[in-house]
């Protein structure tokens, strides 16, 4: 058994330097009369200060409820696979009743023995680089226990030796012993076995999930319903996945190499929200922002924005059907918030404006570098973030000229839409007029002309108010 007392400063929302992070964990000795008002860092220690280590079973099962579902929880396991230089993941779900189990295996780096030790503690120490997706030393303990009791890490880090770590983080182990604890499991269950073989070869690192009382909870593993539910997992993961990582698997993301992901042998398909290869899709262009602040100063934020094209103008159907997303183009317009690369969040106007289904062919990207977290407010899940205040006010206009284009965009379409079905028959000439004035409104978007726009319609209304009304003014 391997004691793993948490580490202090990722529980209490920060992450410590590595030379303070012994500190964090090891009790404060009882001051002495003559040690009173002793200063420790930056913290000054009254009268005998005692270690307030939390009880193991209590916090482990209080941080299984913090946002995640299944696929967010994969996917934040995969963050580690890809800080680990990974370029193939597999997932496997093996359906086998209340035996069954998840894999996520990596080809990366991998992990030596006191490594993988330390990956199984709640705030785990170590440092984050700049494209690391990690943040708190939290994700895979919590990621892993939102959907099972028992985690199991194998590991291989060197290519030549072939020696293969395993520990186990076990619920049920802590709940009974109330200890912070890892052990090294017996390899006589099939998922370990399944798992030693992926990184029998070569260096890499797998995670295994068992006792996977929340992927079932509500039904019975053992029956039909079970099996449907871990098929239905699969078809949520392959939908989650393509759209998070698309950029990784797109092999656009800023690493060195692109990125294969397989769930059961058959590859993830990226889902791009912003149709790059529609040769009808509108790219406006993009506005770059600092952020105010001493440590944000150096650092960008970018804002790229895209109108899709109508049903008319994809290149199949069956394109216009999956472009619509997961929750369909309604739910699906707004802001995607891009987080290194990595989507923390999809389809939402940040409280700028509602949704509407004039706007829903409107979708823009934030992108942010990971040395900006506090200030959108990443949660540990990594699947939210909040635009700051001072942001907010520099992309609000961006933004509702993008609206005001896909506005146009769609009355356009609708109005073309309508004349090809007959419907504007005996009034051509209108008809033609209107088509004119949406034109000269998205025109006028694009240009980042809108006010100008509107100004002289307002003037051709008092002038001309038959032309305006013809134009659609």
């Amino acid at each position: 058994m391997w004691p793993l007392q948490p580490t202090a400063s990722s529980l209490v929302g920060g992450n410590a330097p590595a030379e303070s992070t012994e500190t964090a964990l090891t009790a404060v000795p009882r001051a002495r009369a003559e040690d009173r008002n002793t200063t420790v860092g930056e913290s000054e220690l009254s009268i005998n200060p005692n270690d307030v280590t939390p009880s193991a079973s209590r916090l482990t099962t209080s941080l299984r409820d913090i946002g995640y579902d299944s696929a967010t929880a994969v996917a934040d396991l995969i963050d580690n696979s890809l800080s680990a230089n990974a370029r193939r993941i597999d997932i496997v779900i093996e359906s086998a009743g209340p035996h069954s189990w998840i894999l996520v295996a990596d080809d990366g780096d991998g992990m030596s023995r006191s490594e993988v030790t330390e990956a199984l503690r709640f705030g785990s120490r170590r440092d984050y680089s700049a494209v690391d997706l990690g943040r708190f030393g939290l994700g895979l303990k919590t990621a892993s226990l939102s959907q099972a009791k028992r985690v199991t890490v194998v590991s291989r880090r060197a290519p030549i030796n072939r020696t293969i770590s395993t520990r186990t983080l076990d619920l049920d182990h802590i709940q009974e012993l109330d200890v912070w604890q890892v052990y090294e499991p017996e390899l006589d269950r099939e998922a370990l076995a399944v798992a030693r073989d992926f990184v029998a070869e070569s260096p890499g690192t797998v995670i295994v999930l068992e006792k996977l009382d929340r992927v079932f909870e509500g039904i019975d593993p053992a029956g039909g319903w079970g099996a449907r539910r871990l098929d239905k997992l699969a078809d949520d993961l392959d939908r989650y996945l393509g759209m998070v990582f698309h950029r990784f698997l797109e092999g656009t993301a800023d690493r060195e190499m692109p990125l294969t992901i397989a769930i059961n042998g058959q590859k993830v398909r990226p889902w791009n929200p912003f149709a790059p290869d529609e040769p009808a899709t509108e790219v406006m262009g993009p506005y770059h922002f600092r952020l105010t602040g001493s440590d944000a100063q150096n650092h960008s934020v970018t804002l790229e924005r895209y109108i899709l094209p109508a049903r008319s103008h994809y290149s199949s159907p069956e394109e216009f059907d999956r472009l619509s997303g997961p929750r369909k183009w309604n739910r699906q317009q707004g802001i995607y918030f891009y987080r290194a690369d990595r989507m923390v969040q999809s389809g939402t106007w940040a409280g700028i404006r509602s949704i509407d289904e004039h706007t829903k062919f409107a979708r823009a990207a934030l992108n942010f570098p990971t040395a900006l977290d506090e200030h959108f407010r990443v949660n540990v899940a990594k699947m939210k973030a909040v635009v700051p205040a001072n942001l907010r006010e520099l992309i609000s206009p961006p933004v509702n000229e993008l609206c005001a284009a896909a506005n146009a965009s769609y009355r356009r379409a609708s109005l073309v839409e309508r004349r090809s079905n007959g419907g504007q028959r005996a009034g051509r000439h209108s008809g033609g007029l209107q088509s004119a004035g949406v034109s000269l409104r998205v025109a006028a978007a694009l240009a980042g002309a809108t006010g100008a726009l509107e100004q002289i319609a307002e003037v051709l209304r008092d002038s001309d108010p038959e032309a305006a009304e013809a134009l659609g003014f």
